[in-house]
C-alpha cells in the first residue's frame, strides 16, 4: 500500500469531522432531531403536519452545499469504477440494509454512537466488518 502524499490530508479531513460532529451535536441539541439521512427523507416519505419544512430545508443543504461550493472551488473528478447495474443493485442493497438496520451508516455511526446508543455501536461494527470483508473478497479472491 502506497499513500499519495500530494491528497493525504489528515488536518482538513480531522476539520471536516469535527465539523460534522459538531452540526449533528449543534441539530440534535436545538431541534431534538436526530440528523441521520434515512430517518430525514424516510419521514418526508410519509409526511407529518409541521414536520416538512425542516426535512426539505435539511435536503436542500445536503444538496446545495456542493453547488454553492462548486461556484468559489473545482470540484474534484467524480470517478466510479462500476456499472449501471452494480451501482442499482448496490443502491437497493443499501436501501434494505438501511431499512432492516433502522438507520443508515451517517446516523448510527454519527449520531447514535456520540449518544451511546448499543445498537447503533453494533450496527457501525457491523457496516466496518462487512466494508472490510467486502474489499477482500474484491481485491483479494475476485481479482
Amino acid at each position: 500500500m502506497t499513500i499519495n502524499w500530494s491528497e493525504f490530508t489528515p488536518w482538513a479531513s480531522l476539520f471536516g469531522g469535527l465539523l460534522i460532529g459538531l452540526s449533528a451535536a449543534l441539530f440534535v441539541l436545538f431541534n431534538g432531531r436526530i440528523a441521520g439521512i434515512s430517518g430525514v427523507l424516510g419521514g418526508l416519505l410519509r409526511p407529518l403536519r409541521g414536520d416538512i419544512g425542516w426535512r426539505v430545508a435539511f435536503l436542500a443543504g445536503l444538496i446545495g452545499a456542493p453547488l454553492v461550493y462548486g461556484m468559489f472551488a473545482t470540484l474534484p473528478e467524480a470517478r466510479i469504477d462500476a456499472g449501471t447495474g452494480t451501482l442499482v443493485v448496490a443502491g437497493l442493497l443499501v436501501g434494505l440494509g438501511t431499512r432492516y438496520g433502522s438507520g443508515c451508516t451517517s446516523g448510527h455511526g454519527v449520531c447514535g454512537l456520540s449518544r451511546g446508543s448499543p445498537r447503533s455501536l453494533v450496527a457501525t461494527a457491523s457496516f466496518m466488518l462487512a466494508g472490510f470483508v467486502t474489499v477482500y473478497v474484491v481485491r483479494h479472491l475476485m481479482a
